[in-house]
């Protein structure tokens, strides 16, 4: 390292921002994850058995995955090598590489090869590492805030361990927010004082992210002038100015987005509209497509109440349309409305099941022929070849029906809709069930 290397390091220690400052060493620092690092938990015992092996560390932002890389690095006697994904090229990895074969070789010292944002890498840049991986020339620990299952090659997953990890509790976020107040590394070399509302009301707003807790801090204490004692008083206010918005992890490509409007959907279909309008409330405040919402409304609507509430799918699409009209922040009301009348509407999946057991039939099984009654009989010769001789017009019987075959007679006594019993679909079912097409068994 040169002159200019040290002095350009020892910048960024000085001007780093808080949360690089305040980033724990040792594992002894670490504040929550106690799940996975805890005493007894098997990375807590690797890191100090300095026994890693391959590792994927996967969560929100803000949640320690660097942080655990660092105390890693801290703590390992083998090499400790950082790239990211987002600006490390072919060129890095092949010197990542050729390095790792070298200390190897020479030194006998193994290399870790730290990946931050693993899931940027292209597949072919992660089937460059895999070999590598796979003969023990690098040991790979990868961080990503997107669900590694989907993100990253199954082969590289195969071969790493993933540990999930969770959002800071607030009580965490007070503990963090509380050492740099007071250790030399943060804010200990200022006279700053922080008022315990406003520390709560940061650790709340954080959401768990330790990294929006500490920049808000940081923030408040450069923006706010001394008092006439020469004291820094960071009082609710303040924060509440460093941090004016929920910190929300929401990435509309990302694994939270998908859970969140899975839980919605779910919410809906489980008649709870409370939680369903809360799920509502947590995509619309991160920026979600009010089109989007509404079409996953109108899915629901279809799939999950149908024919128990007819009117479920003609509010959806009225919603639908209504938010394309008018626009945020109107949308909101409509798409309350709408997910709240999902939600309390009686539930069936006759009519989902149906179509879906009827496109099965339709790949699986022989279609057989149109029965003739039933075959377009408007053209010249059509009666000659039988095409709709004997069909029987419903609405010259008794109750506008009459019994006759309209399956194939491969099929003629195949149920594929069975009305349920809920709502408007036990109407159905009756109707059906006195004119003879089900019984009450069916």
């Amino acid at each position: 390292m040169d002159l200019f290397e040290i002095t350009r390091k020892n910048m960024l220690e000085r001007e780093a921002p808080l949360a690089s400052r305040m980033r724990p060493r040792t594992l002894d620092e670490v504040v929550g994850q106690e799940h996975i690092i805890g005493p007894d938990r098997l990375l807590s015992r690797a890191i100090r058995a300095d026994r890693i092996g391959s590792l994927i560390f996967y969560g929100p932002p803000g949640t320690g995955k660097t942080t655990l890389a660092q105390v890693i690095a801290n703590t390992t006697h083998a090499r400790f090598v950082q790239i990211n994904a987002t600006t490390a090229g072919k060129k890095d990895m092949e010197e990542a590489v050729q390095k790792a074969k070298d200390a190897l070789g020479m030194d006998e010292r193994k290399t870790i090869l730290f990946v931050d944002e693993i899931h940027r890498f292209n597949k072919a840049q992660q089937d460059f590492l895999l070999p590598f991986v796979e003969d023990g020339t690098l040991t790979l620990i990868g961080a990503t805030t997107e669900n590694p299952y989907f993100e990253v090659n199954r082969a590289l997953v195969s071969r790493s361990r993933v540990f999930e990890l969770r959002p800071l509790t607030q009580t965490g976020l007070e503990k963090l927010l509380r050492r740099a107040i007071m250790d030399e590394r943060g804010l200990g070399k200022m006279d700053v004082r922080v008022d315990e509302d406003a520390i709560s009301f940061l650790s709340d707003m954080a959401n768990g992210d330790a990294r929006a807790a500490l920049n808000a801090l940081e923030l408040g204490a450069l923006t706010t002038s001394p008092g006439e004692d020469g004291a820094i008083v960071i009082t609710k206010d303040i924060a509440a100015e460093c941090i004016q918005r929920r910190v929300l992890n929401y990435d509309k490509d990302g694994d939270n987005h998908y859970d969140t409007v899975s839980a919605f959907i779910k919410s809906m279909r489980g008649s709870d509209p409370d939680a369903a309008v809360y799920y509502l409330a947590r995509m619309l405040y991160a920026g979600e497509d009010v089109k989007f919402i509404a079409r996953r409304i109108m899915i629901c609507a279809a799939e999950d109440v149908g024919n128990a509430d007819p009117q479920a799918l003609v509010v959806a699409v009225a919603a639908s349309e209504a938010v394309e009209r008018i626009g945020m922040p109107e949308s909101q009301i409509i798409l309350s409305q709408a997910a709240s009348y999902v939600a309390c509407a009686p539930k069936s999946n006759s009519a989902c099941k149906a179509i879906f057991d009827a496109m099965d039939s339709v790949r699986t099984e022989p279609t057989g022929g149109v029965p003739l009654h039933l075959r377009d009989s408007h053209y010249s010769g059509a009666k000659d070849l039988g095409r709709g001789v004997t069909y029987r017009y419903p609405h010259d019987y008794g109750n506008h029906y009459v019994e006759q075959q309209y399956l194939p007679d491969e099929l003629k006594d195949r149920r594929f809709y069975v009305p349920s019993d809920n709502g408007y679909e036990r109407g159905i079912r009756m109707w059906l069930e006195r004119i003879g097409k089900y019984s009450k068994k069916d």
